[in-house]
């Protein structure tokens, strides 16, 4: 009998919280990884090239369904900020944890890029203005992430080399995404000179990014080469690497596709050639740089599978990285007209939604029982 309601009580709706608010207490930013994974599926899945206005229906419900899961999480945010707030001003000093504020920007810019690609067809070019509203307020938001958050680790956190792992890039790449929605914003402007500011100001938030997280990766091969694999729990983060190649690559195919007609427009003919011819040698050895991170993210994930992986939310860490490199590898195939990068980037997103798939599952499971509200930054805490 005791057996049976202990089988009943793990059942049960976050039983394994003390008290259903414990849910917004030890709510974080991790989660909102999961609006980056949905998002870039979404995205991805529109992206296809296949005529299916079925497929269609599904990317676009996939979206509609992110917008809610970003609201709802915003929501939860804030109420752990309103209601613990001592507590949850702990996660500027936790090495791990304060690094994943840049999920927040990183899943607002898949909303964004979804007005554009789903918004516009179904309510008009009014949308249009909407994304440019929550561009720049993710433009914000990268920036300060891409600055506060190191800062924090240069001056308030403890950090080792033999401790860290690629959750290092997750503030500094928000801008890199930035730069990729402004990319597919601005040719969407009325004004030739709004045009010209967000293609700038684009260029700009990947020069912001690109370099820093290049230096990351640089510390990140050290690391792995002299301490070996991080813990079971962080095997996810072995894909975090893709997501600023497949992001730059992706960002410079966008700017530069549009570069000609806008820099023409604003009298700089030459510099928009120019900015094209870069954009897709950048965004073709990019590309081939990401190749040989998701190949050794293959082999290490195999390993860690071997041993087993601990369900947590940084399971989401599998998928907006090769998401992010799977439309970089769609946009080559787009603009170079190869078949070979069109099948690899369909398999690419098969096997995105096949993983989306499978974490959303687990994640759902472990949210209803509970299990993934867990903050570190208090877990010490006494409840």
């Amino acid at each position: 009998m005791t057996c049976t309601n202990s089988v009943r009580s793990g059942l049960r709706p976050l039983s394994h919280l003390q008290h259903p608010r414990e849910a917004i207490r030890h709510f974080t930013p991790n989660w909102f990884a999961a609006t980056m994974g949905t998002g870039v599926l979404a995205l991805a899945l529109a992206q296809l090239p296949v005529e299916s206005p079925g497929l269609r229906a599904v990317a676009e419900g996939l979206w509609l369904f992110n917008i809610l899961l970003f609201v709802l999480f915003c929501g939860l945010y804030a109420a752990r900020w309103l209601l613990f707030f001592d507590e949850a001003r702990r996660i500027f000093g936790h090495s791990t944890v304060s690094m994943f504020f840049g999920t927040i920007p990183m899943g607002l810019a898949t909303i964004i890029n979804g007005f554009l690609l789903f918004g516009v067809p179904r309510w008009g070019e009014g949308v249009v203005q909407l994304a440019e509203v929550l561009w720049w307020l993710d433009v914000v938001m990268s920036l300060a992430c891409g600055v506060l958050i190191p800062y924090l680790m240069f001056t308030r956190q403890e950090h080792s080399i033999d401790q860290m792992t690629a959750v290092w890039l997750l503030p500094v790449v928000a801008a890199e995404v930035a730069a990729a929605s402004g990319g597919l914003l601005a040719p969407h402007l009325p004004d030739a000179h709004g045009q010209l500011v967000v293609l700038v100001t684009s260029y700009v938030l990947w020069a912001f990014s690109l370099p820093v997280a290049f230096s990351i990766l640089t510390i990140l091969l050290l690391r792995m080469a002299l301490h070996k694999l991080p813990h079971e729990s962080m095997a996810a983060s072995s894909w975090l690497a893709l997501g600023p190649i497949g992001t730059g690559a992706l960002g410079m195919l966008l700017l530069g596709a549009d570069a000609p007609a806008i820099f023409g427009a604003n009298g700089l003919s030459g510099i928009g050639e120019i900015a094209a011819g870069l954009g897709l040698v950048a965004g073709i050895t990019l590309w081939g740089f990401g190749l040989w991170w998701l190949l050794s993210a293959l082999l290490i994930t195999l390993r860690y599978l071997s041993e087993g992986i601990p369900l947590n939310l940084g399971w989401w860490g599998f998928t907006f990285p090769l998401g992010v490199y799977s439309l970089s590898t769609l946009k080559l195939a787009t603009t170079l007209n190869l078949t070979f990068f069109s099948v690899f980037g369909s398999a690419l997103v098969a096997a995105l939604a096949l993983l989306w798939l499978i974490v959303s599952k687990r994640t759902v499971q472990g949210a209803y029982r509970g299990e993934l509200f867990v903050s570190p930054c208090i877990a010490g805490l006494t409840k």
